[in-house]
């Protein structure tokens, strides 16, 4: 998994995301979605358990579900951010609207790069021209989430 990468490549340090972009091909081998790539690679930064990461993004792969919508890469840095900036506290959601803000931020820059955050856009499945295949997004969801999220220089 990427936790046993990430171990190897740095032990008492921080991975640049350089790093983590090179965990894309190794994960996809693994047959990691695009959503699950995105989010365990952050799994060290985000503090939690890859293996939970992994299970809770899932699904939202082939545009959430297989339904070709809004990205799976996308939508962990969603994830990402709404983990990130989250207050937590149920009875208290003061950090909602900061949150939505920030995934606003995040899939705009994925946009403005890609020309958009839909699956069946980027693959280009009704037009027959890819705006962006899927390790793509994956490198730019992950550096985006790098330098945004967790302000890591490439």
């Amino acid at each position: 998994m990427a936790e046993e990468y990430q171990r190897e490549e740095a032990a008492d340090r921080v991975l640049t995301i350089e790093e983590r972009v090179r965990m894309i091909p190794i994960l996809h081998r693994k047959g990691y979605t695009c959503a699950q790539t995105v989010l365990c690679v952050y799994a060290d930064l985000l503090g939690m358990d890859e293996r939970d990461l992994f299970r809770i993004s899932e699904g939202f792969g082939g545009g959430m579900g297989g339904m070709m919508l809004t990205c799976g890469a996308v939508t962990s840095m969603a994830m990402a951010a709404s983990l990130k900036n989250s207050c937590g506290d149920p009875e208290n959601c003061s950090t909602k609207g900061s949150s939505i803000r920030l995934v606003k931020r995040l899939a705009t820059q994925f946009q403005e790069k890609n020309g958009s955050v839909i699956c069946r856009e980027l693959k280009g499945m009704d037009t027959g021209k890819v705006l962006r295949d899927c390790p793509g997004c994956i490198e730019d969801a992950i550096r985006i989430m790098g330098r945004e999220l967790f302000g890591l220089e490439s």
